[in-house]
């Protein structure tokens, strides 16, 4: 039981979880040569630190733009972004991108792609190669740290990306559909990567996707988007217990909450 101030009563006090990123009434307008294209209407959405939120919605709905925002790329035509309190109008260290494809330099090996961030935020090196080689180590890369990008599979070149996203200790992830060109199984697989190295690092996370099951797997939270403009049009709490596993995906409540996700697509 709790008081009107957020207090347990008869028991301990619980602290208020903070914010990680904040999107107030968050409008987006692109002027093109045929007009204005109103990308997204009215956006608010909060990611609490250490909180997995995954965003679906159709394409074209503004799930990259919001992403972009999130980012410090775009500022908003009206309304208001911050990250942990602050204004989000530059692209800044406290983020962390992976996108669709992991666009790793082909020249460098897989520990000096890693190193990327370290090299252009300008970040002390001996504490950078150390947190890199862990980074590989979580990814489970140890023994390709050498290994050139074109020798590297398609999912073992994306925890690549991962790592690099991860160099810089960044408050908030932004993943934009990072595993929508691997086959199923390596989707699945690089899924439940992903969820033990969140469930290590706890990072707060907002993950675009199309997918309704991988949304479903990953996530604390669904957000489900409009068409253009894209609008928050539900906000769905996902409950399943975790660490989560294969076995998960043939659960019944699994299978609700994309059934229920399911219809907003229908």
């Amino acid at each position: 039981m709790t008081a009107a101030n957020g207090r347990a009563v008869g028991g301990p006090v619980l602290e208020p979880v903070p914010v990680a990123f904040t999107a107030e009434n968050v409008s987006v307008c692109y002027q093109t040569r045929k007009g204005a294209i109103e990308a997204l209407r009215d956006i608010n959405l909060d990611i609490m630190q250490g909180e997995f939120v995954a965003v679906l919605g159709p394409s074209g709905c503004g799930k990259s733009t919001l992403m972009k925002i999130a980012a410090g790329l775009i500022i908003p035509t009206s309304g208001r972004a911050t990250l942990a309190g602050k204004p989000l109008d530059r692209p800044g260290r406290d983020v962390g991108v992976a996108f669709q494809k992991p666009n790793l330099l082909p020249w460098k090996s897989v520990f000096d792609n890693v190193m990327l961030p370290a090299l252009t935020l300008g970040l002390p090196r001996a504490p950078a190669e150390r947190r890199a080689m862990e980074l590989l180590a979580l990814v489970g890369l140890s023994a390709f740290s050498a290994n050139y990008p074109a020798e590297l599979s398609g999912g073992m070149q994306q925890r690549v990306g991962i790592a690099r996203m991860l160099l810089h200790d960044p408050q908030l992830l932004l993943m934009d559909e990072p595993f929508a060109a691997l086959d199923a199984m390596t989707r699945e697989t690089l899924a439940l990567e992903l969820q033990r190295i969140w469930l290590g690092q706890r990072k707060s996370v907002l993950f675009i996707t199309h997918s309704i099951q991988e949304a479903v797997f990953l996530a604390d939270r669904v957000i489900v988007m409009s068409s253009r403009p894209g609008r928050v049009i539900d906000d769905v709490p996902i409950t399943l217990a975790r660490p989560r596993n294969t076995d998960t995906l043939s659960s019944a409540p699994f299978g609700d909450a994309c059934r229920y996700l399911r219809g907003h697509f229908q």
